[in-house]
Parts: structure tokens; C-alpha cells; sequence
């Protein structure tokens, strides 16, 4: 069995900066997550996409900021369970869970905290006849996990939010040739996005086709066109392209976490936004997971989450006891 202050369901970004936060309360945390390395969606799904909102990076690679969570979590010694998902969740006592995850492991933990990002998730495909038929290396995908296998290449990229819009801008470097298309005219994406963008498209460097929907994937054996039709003419386009990059977002599962008696609210958990609590003492929800009015799905938020969670999980654990942080310096070093 594994015994632990803090159990963290979720390794990715927000998961990991958790253990930042707890350990400067001298917390210990055990981090178990169904993907076999940490990172979460960044790592899995776009290690090298370029993120704009980390507070003192103008720009940071996905998997670079994992790395840096890392190494800022290592002087807390935090120890993970990964490839495995947690199934059950049993309370023990007054104070202590359990969890067991699909391979038989055992996690002992004071306090449990899902970071679960989306839950199990997958991505929303469109509608389109014959998609499968160009997937698997044949130039259809649903995340981009190495931006130069596209060099000098043709690509059409679908969607409206900040993926389709950061990819757009990262890749018009890249590519040989690319058109966004988007099925209406304004965007779900940060408005700076929006607007490079569109400069990139009024300046001809990449082709953008709004009030249209994908339509038809043609090919013998590898994808060679896309058609696309508009939503009020009805006229259809073939754009030539080596690859289409469908990005409509991912349709979350929340798993075995929906069975245990949270408070559950369109696949998301519902908290107490003064410390991200959920209806179960000792249980908290951070990051994308979870719900509240006004919420935001940004790393940046979850970081926001991940701190508070932590002082008020302190104080669940020591009722009444007061927290100290203290920062020294061995051979250059931080130690906490």
C-alpha cells in the first residue's frame, strides 16, 4: 500500500504545480494518472504547441512548461502511479481514503484531489463520410504532436477555438501552404489570436475560409483534397492538401470519478470556489475538471485553483494549527 498526505488524481500541468504548492505546506503528494508520463493533454497531445498565457513566458512549448513544472516540484519528492486509473474510492475512519486503481494498486491518502484535466477524454470528430478512411498516417489527425513532420506540406486545419488559432499562427511558419477553415464568421479563441490570424490571411499567408463547414475527404489511399461547402450559398471548394487537423475540442468522461457521489454538473464537478472543495470533505477538484460561475478553463486558473486548494487541504488536515515557509539555500540550491 501507499501512503501519502495527498493523493492527486491527474498529472497534468495543474497536477503537478499541486505538488509545488503543497509541499511548500510540507505536504507530501502521490500523483496517479491513466497515461503512462506525466503531462496530461500537453504531453500526450501537443508537447511542442506554443502556449501564450503563462504569466513571464511570451511563449512557452507545452511539454517544455511540463519539464519546468518538474523540475520545480522536485525538491518535494513527490512519487506517482502512472499507466493506471484510479476505479474506487473508499473513506476509512474520520480522516483517510483509499483508492484502488485497474492494476490493484493501493493509495492511502489524508486528502484526495482530482486534477483530472477533461477526465478520459477523446477527440470530437466531424461528421464528415470516409474521415476513418484517411486516419492512422494517411493524413487525417486529431492533435499535432511533431509540427516538423509537416514541413513544406499542404495542410487545412478546421476549427474555431484557441487550438485551431495557435496552430494556425505556429504552423503558417511551417507548412507550405495552409487554410483555416471555420464555420462562422467570429471566433471562440483569445481576440490576439483573432487577430493575427487574420493578419496572417490578409498579408497571403495562409488561405482562411469562414461560413464553411468540412464537406467531403478525397484520396486513393492517402488524403489528397478536402471539399468544403458554405453554410448560406451552399457552394462547395476543393483545397489540395497532404493533411487535415480537425480541431473541435474533446468530448470529456469523467469515468469511474461520476460514481462517487460528487455533485456533478455537465461532466464537470461542482466546488466551493473560497477553496475548490467539493460536496465531500477531504475531496477537492482543480483545473479543468471542475465548476463554478465565471469559470475559465486556463492553465493559468488552475494554477490559481491549485494554491488555494492546498492551504485550505492544510488546514482540513491540521485543524487549528498554523503553516510556516521556510525558504534556505545549500550550495546554491533552494531547498523548502
Amino acid at each position: 500500500m501507499i501512503s501519502t498526505d495527498i493523493a492527486i488524481i491527474g498529472a497534468g500541468p495543474v497536477g503537478l504545480f499541486a505538488i509545488f504548492e503543497a509541499g511548500l505546506l510540507k505536504m507530501r503528494c502521490h500523483l496517479i494518472d491513466y497515461l503512462p508520463q506525466v503531462g496530461g493533454q500537453l504531453s500526450e497531445i501537443y508537447p511542442k504547441k506554443p502556449i501564450y498565457d503563462i504569466p513571464g513566458y511570451p511563449s512557452v512549448l507545452a511539454q517544455e512548461l511540463i519539464d519546468n513544472l518538474m523540475e520545480q516540484a522536485k525538491p518535494f519528492h513527490p512519487t506517482f502511479t502512472l499507466g493506471e486509473r484510479v476505479e474506487g474510492l473508499e473513506k476509512r475512519g474520520e480522516a483517510d481514503f483509499v483508492l484502488t486503481t485497474n492494476m490493484g494498486t493501493v493509495i492511502e491518502a489524508k486528502v484526495i484531489v482530482i486534477a483530472g484535466g477533461l477526465g478520459c477524454f477523446e477527440p470530437r470528430k466531424p461528421a464528415v463520410e470516409g474521415l476513418e478512411n484517411f486516419e492512422n498516417g494517411k493524413g487525417v489527425n486529431y492533435m499535432i504532436l511533431d509540427p516538423e513532420k509537416y514541413r513544406g506540406q499542404k495542410m487545412v486545419i478546421a476549427g474555431g477555438g484557441d487550438s485551431a488559432l495557435d496552430w494556425t499562427i505556429f504552423l503558417s511558419d511551417v507548412v507550405s501552404e495552409l487554410t483555416l477553415v471555420h464555420r462562422s464568421e467570429s471566433f471562440r479563441g483569445a481576440p490576439d489570436s483573432v487577430n493575427k490570424v487574420m493578419e496572417l490571411a490578409e498579408s497571403g499567408r495562409i488561405n482562411l475560409v469562414l461560413n464553411s463547414n468540412l464537406n467531403a475527404v478525397q484520396g486513393n489511399g492517402k488524403l489528397e483534397a478536402v471539399e468544403l461547402i458554405h453554410n448560406r450559398s451552399m457552394e462547395t471548394t476543393r483545397v489540395e492538401t497532404d493533411h487535415l487537423i480537425p480541431l473541435f475540442g474533446l468530448s470529456p468522461k469523467l469515468g469511474p470519478i461520476e460514481a462517487w457521489n460528487l455533485n456533478i454538473s455537465k461532466s464537470a464537478i461542482e466546488v466551493n470556489v473560497d477553496d475548490y472543495s467539493t460536496n465531500i470533505p477531504g475531496i477537492y477538484a482543480i483545473g479543468d475538471i471542475n465548476t463554478y460561475t465565471n469559470k475559465l478553463k486556463l492553465i493559468l486558473c488552475g494554477f490559481h485553483e491549485a494554491a488555494l486548494m492546498s492551504h485550505s487541504a492544510y488546514q482540513y488536515m491540521n485543524p487549528g494549527k498554523k503553516y510556516t515557509m521556510k525558504y534556505t539555500t545549500v550550495n546554491g540550491i533552494s531547498e523548502f
